[in-house]
């Protein structure tokens, strides 16, 4: 339990022991965190300086109701030296507080920095790490665009619904046409059936007309939601059909897709270096001076005022994929423990595993 990030609930299934006593064993007596001195601070913050690096990660992460802010050494890999510190605050001041504790020869050492698009943590990282080069992550710059196509899509998916409900009222309509001609016909034409088959009963359920690929255009709108998020080159037949239909009714979500691909042929090309990058984002933002997309052309905005730190990327391809990943595997753990009453004890034993 000091090295893996496991429950006492989980060891006690396995070893077929009470699970909550050995909780309670192991935080009042074996974890050492009831002689700690310092444990009060555990829910506050900790550093450990000898975890720093040349290659750092910032990010942030919901634990309990607090938002932590999380410096990691990304050479350690998610292994144990991989936390640095850890604040309970997103504001630069409180934060660079704790990292300023560091010293200065090994904050000056500090090569690359990568992050999301955080304002809070830029102005960190410029404040404790002036030397160090901020990389902006790739995936959050898709995550973005990816954002502004699927607003494009939901719009026209509430333009299909107002589609489908004017042709269900008309239909109702006709309907309620011919029932009012059968009533005025019967009174001068009373039934007469014995003897003699009925014809077949008009079509009195409404069916949504069907695309070219069999499916109605609702159902088109709903199920390219995933689809519109991946390459083209991974659909199946199904989906490029679907994707023809969505390019003939709704040609702007196309466009708005191609922009997408575009930005991703530049993340995704191995022999693009910075310069190069950087006239294939300007021809990018060429063609999205032309869409009418409000989403696409704020992203573009975005990406515009911090295009530095985004042509970082392509400098040595770093990503703060590991600083996700170590996000990811402290909601697991938080996952595991159905949540946390001592939030303390919780980001003792945190640190203890990746610090």
């Amino acid at each position: 339990m000091d090295s893996t990030p496991v429950t006492a609930r989980s060891l006690g299934r396995t070893y077929y022991v009470n699970g909550d006593n050995l909780g309670r064993i192991y935080k009042n007596h074996l974890s050492g965190y009831a002689d700690d001195k310092h444990k009060e601070l555990y829910i506050k913050w900790a550093l450990n300086v000898k975890n720093m690096g040349i290659h750092l990660g910032i990010d942030e992460t919901k634990i309990g109701r607090n938002v932590y802010t999380i410096l990691i050494n990304k050479d350690a890999h998610g292994h144990a030296g991989t936390i640095i510190a850890y604040s309970v605050s997103t504001q630069i001041k409180t934060v660079s507080d704790i990292l300023l504790k560091i010293p200065r020869n090994l904050r000056d050492n500090v090569l690359e920095i990568t992050m999301d698009f955080s304002d809070s943590m830029r102005g960190i990282v410029k404040t404790c790490f002036p030397q160090a080069r901020i990389t902006l992550d790739c995936f959050h710059v898709m995550k973005m665009i990816c954002d502004a196509v699927e607003e494009r899509r939901l719009r026209c998916k509430r333009e299909a619904i107002k589609e489908l409900n004017k042709l269900r009222a008309a239909f109702k309509k006709k309907l309620k046409k011919l029932s009012e001609r059968r009533s005025k016909y019967r009174k001068g034409h009373p039934k007469r059936y014995k003897g003699h088959k009925r014809g077949r009963k008009p079509t009195r359920k409404f069916k949504a007309p069907k695309m070219s690929n069999g499916e109605t255009l609702l159902d088109v709108m709903i199920r390219s939601r995933a689809q519109l998020m991946e390459s083209g080159d991974k659909w199946n037949e199904n989906q490029k059909k679907r994707y023809n239909v969505i390019k003939n009714k709704y040609p702007e979500v196309a466009r708005d897709y191609e922009l997408l691909s575009f930005i991703r042929s530049i993340f995704r090309n191995r022999k693009l270096d910075r310069e190069a990058a950087r006239i294939k984002l300007h021809e990018w933002y060429d063609k999205v001076k032309k869409c009418t997309s409000r989403e696409m052309k704020s992203a573009r905005d975005l990406i515009k005022t911090r295009e530095e730190d985004i042509l970082n990327y392509f400098i040595d391809r770093s990503s703060n994929a590991l600083s996700e990943s170590l996000n990811s595997r402290i909601k697991r753990f938080l996952a595991q423990s159905n949540g946390t009453r001592d939030t303390a004890f919780f980001m003792y034993r945190v640190f203890k595993i990746f610090g």
